[in-house]
């Protein structure tokens, strides 16, 4: 693992009820042992801006790429990509895990392309953890000042993408990723829920 996750981590921050996982049983023989997938069944994802997908309500499998997509027609996708579990869906992107390398690929149903996005699935929940704390706890301040608010906003996301990309320089490679795109939205502004400390301080 590329990153500490931990289940008492996510709970310590948002309690049992905001974390999402899937059962061992969803995933495909060849991806039923990986790590990635033991990662996503004991520890989990926070819910919010990142949606695992729900397993067939008949077959409690997820679905494969070839089932959501058509993976030929995706430029940069792997031979073997239609075989893979969707395990999840961020912006436009379906999300699947690659049981081989183990890691996490982004298939952007608008542009057709297909990039990795996370070296392996630990670096998927802690930038999700990272994001969806940030949009938990920060607030602007009581003193009025939203400017130096949005200053202070923009340096903790970049704060964010740079830790990140240290350990693994796939997320934020450059400003196309989805995450990359998230964290700009964070930046403006955009992603605060209305009971949050952020949402409360810019909307009354």
């Amino acid at each position: 693992m590329l990153f500490d996750v931990t289940r008492g981590e996510l709970a310590g921050v948002f309690g049992e009820g905001r974390i999402a996982t899937l059962p061992a049983t969803a995933f495909p023989p060849s991806a039923a042992d990986t790590e990635g997938a033991r990662l996503l069944r004991t520890v989990g994802v926070p819910t919010g801006t990142l949606r695992l997908r729900e397993p067939d309500e008949d077959t409690g499998l997820l679905p494969l790429v070839r089932d959501v997509v058509d993976a030929e027609d995706f430029e940069g996708a792997s031979e073997d990509a239609g075989e893979w579990p969707v395990i999840g869906w961020l912006l436009n992107a379906h999300l699947a895990l690659d049981p081989g390398s183990g890691e996490v690929h982004a298939f952007d149903a608008d542009e057709q392309t297909a990039r990795g996005l996370h070296t392996d699935v630990s670096s998927l929940v802690h930038v999700t953890l990272r994001f969806e704390r940030l949009l938990e706890e920060f607030t602007f301040g009581d003193d009025g000042d939203e400017e130096a608010g949005f200053e202070r906003l923009e340096r903790e996301v970049e704060r964010i993408r740079r830790e990140t990309s240290g350990i693994d320089p796939l997320p934020f490679r450059d400003d196309e990723t989805v995450w990359s795109v998230v964290g700009d939205e964070i930046a403006m502004g955009q992603r605060f829920k209305g009971d949050s400390p952020g949402a409360r301080s810019l909307y009354g």
